[in-house]
């Protein structure tokens, strides 16, 4: 099921998966679930309100998985925090150090090079691997040192690519041979093993953990993704500066036209990722959520432990094909 890539986590995978990093969206119940049932969890330090916080999630985390293992005999998929490594993120050393505190097996750095936290990370064991949205920067993310890229290609959920999948997938395995995970569209077991064999190693499933009961998602944002479809996700730059996948009957439910959008002003990445300052601001704002493509396969809000099983169903009958 592993690539030789990803040899030093066999046996521990049910599926080649990432539960994507989420903003607001991925906790530690969210990360408990996907863990262990194979899937590795992935959540943004910055969804903490504060390092403090962060250390106690890793604690809480890492302490119910390990009581996992011990009452079945299974070994978790590896916990994967997510670093903003963009140089507005005022946290970034603090929440670095804790990390190195902990020792995560993977890391994923995002919205910015990875060089200035390789380094530490990797003398810590960690695996780092670097989002990235263009060839070029996948080239300097590989040429730094990068174990692994994650392409945000066309229909990614929140901050997303441009790129055709297939075109960059295929582009970016032409020159590195490092682990290549694909995020964008990935909905069910099927697109799982399409990603594997267009060269991928793991893939991104976002949207479909938002609506599942453990992710921390209001309900009204699950019910929105199954009532929705790929028709209804808006390209923009509104929000955040940077294209975002954003889910269109929430823009029209805040009273804003999604055709006529406000202009966005400077990327300030630090007040994006501040959950306080998220929280103060005017109730609509808040509730305008976004989605991938993959919101045509969210049929219905799940427990964790069904959407794997029905994925790892779905992938196993796309193999046998």
């Amino acid at each position: 099921m592993t690539s030789d890539r990803l040899q030093h986590f066999h046996g521990r995978l049910a599926l080649p998966l990432i539960a994507a990093p989420m903003f607001l969206v991925s906790g530690v119940e969210l990360m408990v679930a996907a863990c262990r049932n194979g899937v590795i969890g992935s959540f943004p330090s910055a969804n903490c309100r504060s390092t403090e916080q962060l250390d106690e999630w890793l604690t809480d985390i890492e302490t119910r998985l390990l009581r996992h293992e011990d009452q079945t005999g299974r070994k978790a998929a590896p916990l994967c925090p997510n670093l903003i490594v963009h140089r507005s993120n005022a946290r970034l050393q603090q929440d670095l150090a804790v990390l190195l505190h902990h020792r995560p097996e993977i890391v994923i750095t995002s919205v910015g090079s990875p060089t200035p936290v390789l380094k530490p990370l990797h003398d810590a064991g960690a695996l780092v691997l670097a989002d990235v949205a263009s060839i070029r920067h996948a080239e300097r993310a590989a040429e730094a040192g990068a174990d692994g890229l994650v392409l945000l290609t066309a229909g990614a959920g929140g901050q997303t690519g441009w790129l055709n999948p297939f075109a960059f997938v295929r582009a970016v395995r032409a020159f590195y041979d490092g682990i290549i995970v694909l995020a964008g569209g990935i909905s069910d077991g099927y697109a799982l093993r399409a990603a594997e064999v267009l060269g991928c190693d793991l893939g991104y499933m976002g949207t479909k953990f938002i609506a599942t009961h453990e992710s921390m998602a209001d309900d009204r944002y699950k019910r929105l993704l199954v009532e929705s479809s790929a028709d209804d996700i808006l390209l923009t730059t509104a929000f955040t500066g940077l294209q975002t996948s954003m889910l269109k009957p929430s823009i029209v439910a805040a009273g804003l036209d999604p055709d006529d959008l406000p202009a966005r002003g400077a990327i300030d990445i630090g007040k994006d990722i501040d959950v306080t300052a998220r929280e103060n601001r005017p109730k609509r704002w808040r509730d305008i959520w976004s989605g991938g493509h993959s919101t045509s396969g969210v049929t219905d809000v799940l427990a964790v432990d069904d959407l794997v099983a029905s994925t790892l169903a779905e992938y196993r009958e796309a193999v046998e094909r």
